[in-house]
């Protein structure tokens, strides 16, 4: 009740009509819509919030004088910070750089007394500070739930910040900015670096914005989508009105409390509709709860804070005939917490643990992997600091105890940490890993015996790039699951078949475990076991089991006290026992935390008990709504009524009752158009969809069809679909449809779904194989892959392969950071031909940089094919041109569209660059110039330029005028002037103005421009302009008319072309 009796009285603060305690007295109007959305789920409430600001701050230093008034002295009332001190300047929207500039320094006698004295004796502090807000929450699970939705939107620094008596989550993220700036009266820097500190801290502020949307929507769909919207109309409008009319407080208080009661109404509402409908799901209702204990592990020996480690590696290990772990390496130990290289022996029955004290031990280091073979402890890989990635192999022989580092032969293996290794016989299969930026995705094998290293020519479904994923062996097979690919975190599960080096994405049922990385895997009997990792979520105290009987998932909740945080933590199976060492987080909130050792009996067989028990229950909630009278069933009935309790994967008995061969490549699943999509999307969840054939119309062109799994024909042939005819109920078919999500869909329920809706299994004899394409990409690392084995070069070069590139004509054009290692130029005569035959490719070539010359030659390579002249088109244009001697940019396509739907009719155009006519062409076909001057020195280009001011019939209305544009523009004639020279065309601005005519007209200014400096560059231009202009004796107002961003140029700097009027005064 305290926490509703908090929650009520926090709310009715908000909407009260006088300010609160803030130094600002309101919530900030930006994310008042935010605030609301969490208020409104009745787990949270806001105690205290920023919406980001940009501030100027003076710190204490010496006590500022007191205020004098006659014979009293008076304390100076000013706007004050936590901690001392106070602002001089606080905005909580982008800043004007010439407000904060003015305040500054503005000179000393503007500034009033009280000014002076209020600014006197402290250090002046630029900052930005993003969004912050502070949430209590109702419990522990329900904070879990809002961190990792913060840190899942990009608010990496928050946290859960109290545990006690308030449960309290901090939402923040790390975009801030501090810098000082010196005194009043004595500011160390310049207004220009003033106003760059603006410039980064406003973008830091759309960057905030952006991530507090992002947010904000996300929440919005957790908490309820239709009444979160509706509060989202209201709050907009309240904010728009608290801008504007601030008087207007108090109402605007009363219509948001109407706001929020109505939208909690509503959400409660929905709340109790929604459990009006939890019987069809399984694990909504949760009967007979799944659940195994943990329990800490008593350490005795050395001291426990030795396993309070992440990164680390822990190993079986058979001593004595006893089964004890190994552990190796990591990130934590007693005391300064840091990078470890000591060996540790842990036997799990005593709860002994022992240091080795090996010779030779491995550097400290974090993110290897240790791998047991015939009790030889093998160590690969890992990282010893932001500089030092390893590939080293060091072996532990225990008996000896001593180190050694190998030296390994064969092919490259790249250093990486974040990798996972499994052991198949006397090989180290590993897979993936992180080296800065680069993700591998190559499968790389060490054979201890030879210690030799082979690249695997893989085949099939070959998984992306990933590192912080987990692998195990099930006998000849290696089972992978989760990781970061570096955008997005994984859920998939491949299988490698190590005798036909053959992947394959495996298909399960039941509820996989969310995405995750740098949880930990293993292998008991029949079951792999997947716990902890990154992100947390709502399951994170689960572990997820999947039989490999029947690719069955199953959940089971994990009864432990406290929060343990078991990422990057190890496991180990020692008989029936799981043993997980290690495992922690580091947050800006809560400091470091590590997980103690811990150990959970694995009593899988009450598990499955308690699971079929579970599904024979949810059968008896199934008949009820098939209406059928359960009391009435004998034993076998209720069995089959229920197709997954057992071995359902498995071709049935019932086939051959009724005469008909399961094979399920002659059958579909048969259903009226109407609901095809969402039947569609129930077979596609639970894998009954075949993918591999195409879905069909019915002859009748009533019904749809579409191809089933032998899993779902088995299931069909128990449960009899077309035992009966079912009348349909039109309100319960319209209710489904309306309430209908697929996501909440559990097996009887979408059994009932096809019996409501009249599905009928039929023979499909029309459906044909569909035809899966294979990527370019795909197709090209496949055959390179087969030349680089042929050719014995590593593997490890398929890291190069391009995964984009260009098409100007005919030729396809490879960007210049693709195959750069030496060695591709020794298979150049195979490669080349290979690579144009798997892009389709009738030409082929590889792009250079453009050379930093007046006449901006090109350095395009050509691999395949004859001679580089193609013929490109563009917006109904045609450009031809040699590629290997004139540049190209696919880049300026926006620009190029920009000018031609300019109207030139009656206009004079000069180009002062023209190139091949990349704006010259456009502004004649399509703008319609009446005259257009061409400039150009290139003598490739020019050639390039007649052939295409001839083939789009554009010679009568334009001038070639060859050679330095200095010198052969015409002056006094031109509407407008094109100048389209990259990185800048300054060099020609004086140009520019002398042609255009005397009453003026418009320049076309293009440049490379950081993007903290575009006001100045832009400024800049206006200037120059103005002063050419009257040294040349002309009287014009300069301005500037539009600013086109065109593409990016690099990190940071963009291409702008600025629009630049010029007129008579």
């Amino acid at each position: 009740m305290d926490f509703e009796r908090r929650k009520a009285e926090t709310l009715a603060s908000l909407v009260a009509p006088w300010p609160d305690k803030s130094p600002k007295g309101s919530v900030d109007a930006a994310i008042a819509p935010l605030l609301d959305v969490i208020n409104l789920h009745s787990s949270f409430f806001t105690t205290s919030s920023c919406s980001g600001r940009i501030s100027i701050l003076r710190q204490p230093g010496e006590s500022p004088k007191p205020k004098h008034n006659g014979d009293k002295i008076c304390p100076r009332k000013s706007k004050k910070k936590a901690g001392g001190g106070g602002w001089i300047f606080v905005s909580h929207e982008p800043v004007d750089p010439e407000v904060v500039v003015d305040l500054l320094f503005k000179s000393p006698a503007t500034l009033s007394t009280v000014e002076m004295e209020e600014a006197e004796g402290g250090t002046l502090v630029f900052r930005f500070e993003p969004l912050i807000v502070a949430v209590e929450c109702k419990d522990v699970m329900t904070a879990q739930e809002l961190f990792a939705t913060a840190i899942a939107c990009g608010f990496r620094e928050s946290g859960i910040t109290s545990m006690h008596k308030r449960v309290m989550v901090a939402i923040r993220c790390s975009i801030r900015l501090e810098v000082p700036l010196g005194q009043v009266g004595l500011i160390m820097v310049s207004p220009e670096y003033v106003r760059y500190l603006i410039g980064v801290a406003n973008e830091k502020m759309e960057a905030n914005r952006r991530r507090t949307d992002n947010f904000f929507r996300v929440l919005q769909d957790k908490v309820h989508p239709s009444s979160a919207k509706k509060l989202i109309h209201s709050a907009k409008k309240a904010q728009a009105c608290l801008a504007v009319e601030r008087n207007l407080l108090g109402f605007e208080a009363k219509q948001r409390k109407m706001a929020l009661k109505k939208s909690q109404h509503e959400h409660e509402e929905m709340q109790s509709h929604n459990q009006d409908n939890v019987s069809y799901s399984v694990e909504d209702k949760g009967m007979h709860k799944l659940s195994l204990s943990v329990d800490a592990l008593t350490i005795l020996g050395e001291p426990i804070e030795r396993l309070f480690l992440w990164g680390h590696s822990a190993s079986p290990l058979m001593i004595n005939g006893v089964k004890e772990v190994l552990i190796f390496g990591g990130f934590g130990g007693v005391g300064h917490h840091a990078r470890r290289n000591y060996t540790l022996l842990l036997d799990t029955k005593s709860g002994h643990l022992n240091q080795i004290d090996a010779i030779g031990s491995p550097s400290p280091r974090v993110g290897h992997t240790s791998t047991a073979v015939e009790n030889i402890i093998y160590v690969i890989g890992g990282r010893g600091g932001p500089m030092q990635i390893f590939n080293d192999v060091w072996a532990l022989n225990t008996t000896e105890k001593r180190w050694t580092s190998l030296k390994c032969t064969g092919h490259i293996f790249h250093p990486r940490h974040r990798h996972a290794t499994a052991s198949v016989g006397s090989n180290i299969y590993v897979f993936g890993g992180l080296n800065n930026e680069t993700i591998y995705s190559c499968m790389n094998v060490l054979n201890s015996k030879t210690l030799d290293w082979n690249n695997v020519n893989v085949l099939g479904e070959s998984p992306c790039a990933r590192h912080s994923h987990s692998m195990v062996a099930y006998g000849p097979l290696l089972l992978m699951f989760g990781g970061y690919d570096g955008q997005k975190v994984l859920g998939d599960l491949y299988s490698f078949d190590t005798r036909t080096s053959l992947w394959k994405k495996e298909k399960t049922t039941g509820r996989a475990p969310s995405p995750r990385f740098s949880h930990s895997m293993f292998i008991y009997k029949n079951f792999i076991g997947i716990i902890g990792g990154c992100p947390l979520t709502q399951h994170s105290e689960e572990l997820a089991l999947l039989n490999l009987i029947n690719n069955r998932w199953i959940n089971v909740s994990i009864n432990t006290v406290g929060r343990d945080f078991w990422i990057r933590s190890s496991t180990i199976v020692i008989g029936d026992e799981l043993i997980i060492v290690g495992g922690g987080a580091s947050c800006y909130a809560f400091g470091t935390r590590f997980s103690y050792p811990m150990k959970m009996s694995l009593n899988l067989a009450s598990v499955e008990d308690t699971y079929s028990s579970r599904l024979n229950e949810e059968s008896v909630t199934f008949l009820a709504m098939e209406g059928r009278n359960i009391s009435q069933l004998n034993g076998d009935e209720l069995q089959d009524c229920y197709p997954v309790s057992g071995s359902y994967l498995k071709a049935d008995l019932s086939a051959s009752k009724r005469g008909i061969q399961s094979d399920a490549k002659h059958f579909a699943l048969q259903i009226k158009k109407k609901h095809a999509k969402l039947v569609k999307d129930v077979l596609k969840k639970f894998g009954w969809l075949d993918l591999t054939k195409k879905v069909f119309q019915s002859l009748d062109g009533i019904h749809i069809c579409l191809p089933i799994s032998g899993e779902f024909f088995d299931i069909y042939l128990k449960e009899s679909l077309n035992s009966k005819d079912r009348a349909t109920d039109i309100c319960e078919e319209n209710a489904f449809m309306e309430e209908f999500s697929v996501n909440k869909v559990s097996i009887p329920m979408a059994l009932h779904i096809f019996s409501l809706f009249n599905a009928s299994v039929i023979i499909d004899g029309a459906s044909c194989d569909k035809k899966i394409p294979s990527s370019p990409q795909k197709v090209m690392r496949e055959m390179i892959c087969s030349l680089l084995t042929e050719k014995r070069l590593p593997l490890g070069m398929l890291e190069e392969l391009p995964v984009r590139w260009d098409r100007l004509g005919d030729i396809t054009v490879l960007p210049v950071t693709s195959f750069r290692d030496p060695r591709w130029d020794s298979i150049a005569e195979e490669l080349w031909p290979v690579v144009a035959k798997s892009l389709g490719a009738l030409r082929l070539a590889r792009q250079g940089r453009i050379l930093p010359t007046g006449t901006r030659d090109s350095t395009l390579e050509i691999l395949v094919g004859g001679s580089g002249w193609v013929t490109h088109q563009e917006n109904g244009i045609l450009y031809s041109f040699d590629a290997t001697k004139c540049m190209f940019s696919l880049g300026n396509l926006s620009e190029k569209l920009r000018m031609a739907c300019q109207d030139c009719r009656d206009e004079v155009v000069l180009d002062l660059f023209a190139g091949i006519g990349y704006f010259v062409l456009p502004f004649l076909v399509k703008a319609k110039a009446k005259l257009v001057y061409a400039c150009e020195w290139n003598s490739h280009a020019i050639k390039a330029l007649r052939h295409n001011i001839h083939a789009n019939f554009m010679e009568d209305r334009c001038i070639i005028l060859e050679g330095d544009n200095r010198v052969t523009a015409p002056k006094g004639v031109a509407d407008r002037v094109c100048l389209g020279l990259l990185p800048s065309s300054e060099s020609s601005w004086r140009t520019a103005v002398r042609a255009l005519r005397p009453q003026g007209g418009l320049l076309h200014i293009h440049g490379n421009v950081k993007d903290s400096e575009e006001k100045s560059w832009l400024d800049y231009i206006v200037e120059s302009i103005v002063c050419i202009a009257e040294t040349e004796g002309l009287l014009w107002a300069v301005s500037l008319q539009h600013v086109e961003r065109v593409k990016s140029y690099g990190p940071h700097i963009r291409h702008i072309v600025a629009d630049v009027k010029c007129k008579t005064l």
